[in-house]
């Protein structure tokens, strides 16, 4: 199952795979505290912790677990972001999740909806399943405000990865 959205396209934002030449442009998301405000882990410096995300997406890829697509402004051709679908285990399930993070630059521009609607939309359009989740930490409002966008619901509350989180889910009807 192929999760990337490769040549896709939605209103504002080209889809496609992240490149180790995106380095530089993602490492400003580490750098600024208001990226990692919501999740706790190990503290890394700003390019030990970029190195662990492209090291952890360039994985994914390679063993088909989904992936983040790197989100390019479409006029502009600047990255702003990433978005995807990744498969995940939460309480011993295997989900399918929608991802996403935005340079602090371009949050609060509705293009986290954008795109998170996209992966929705391909998901069910390619049958990768029939319900499709957000892990969101319970403290984390705007990525809440993302999937209640996206036109999910609350579904429970649980622990992923020494996180407390609300998932929340949409199901294709």
């Amino acid at each position: 199952m192929d999760c990337l959205l490769l040549g896709e396209t939605s209103e504002r934002l080209i889809y496609r795979k992240l490149e180790p030449s995106d380095f530089q442009d993602w490492l400003p998301f580490f750098s600024d505290p208001t990226s990692s405000e919501y999740w706790s882990e190990e503290t890394l410096h700003p390019e030990e912790a970029c190195q662990k995300w492209f090291d952890k997406a360039f994985f994914r890829y390679r063993y088909n677990l989904g992936g983040m697509n790197a989100l390019i402004h479409k006029e502009t051709g600047v990255f702003i972001g990433q978005c995807g679908l990744l498969k995940q285990t939460v309480d011993g399930i295997d989900e399918l999740e929608i991802g996403y993070s935005l340079l602090p630059e371009h949050r609060k521009k509705g293009y986290a909806s954008e795109a998170a609607k996209k992966c929705k939309s391909f998901a069910f359009e390619h049958k990768l399943s029939n319900s499709l989740i957000s892990l969101i930490h319970v403290d984390n409002k705007p990525s809440q405000r993302v999937a209640l966008n996206n036109g999910m619901a609350w579904d429970k509350t649980t622990t992923y990865k020494n996180n407390p989180v609300h998932i929340y889910r949409v199901i294709n009807k």
